[in-house]
């Protein structure tokens, strides 16, 4: 079964090294994306919580960026599984690690799960 690591990091601490041997995968830089974390009611936040996603949804534009994502990472699931390679690291980086990146892998995790059959590791590796 493939096992596809998602990360959410900041640029700040480098990109997330991949542990699998594998040497390759995605990294994608969320900070071309409207910011919550430039606004004081968002500070405390993650993308997790509801008022964060509600901010970057009602934007739109990180909805457009998540749909050229998924594009791209759908069709490398989809080869990896039917040459039965067992890993895939895909990473979202923004400037703190809090916001933007922590809602795209979010929002990566939940697609992937409700499309493929694949195995999901999801590491929000500045709020850890």
């Amino acid at each position: 079964m493939l096992l596809v690591t998602i990360y959410s990091f900041s640029f700040k601490r480098g990109i997330p090294v991949d542990e699998s041997g594998n040497g390759g995968g995605y990294v994608f830089d969320c900070r071309s994306t409207h910011n919550p974390g430039k606004y004081e009611q968002y500070k405390h936040l993650t993308g997790r919580d509801r008022e964060v996603i509600d901010f970057l949804e009602q934007d739109g534009e990180i909805l457009t960026f998540l749909g050229s994502v998924y594009a791209l990472v759908d069709h490398h699931v989809e080869r990896f599984i039917e040459r039965e390679f067992t890993n895939l690291q895909v990473s979202f980086g923004c400037t703190g690690g809090q916001h933007r990146s922590v809602y795209c892998a979010e929002a990566l995790a939940k697609h992937l799960k409700a499309k493929y059959d694949v195995e999901i590791k999801l590491i929000h590796r500045e709020q850890q």
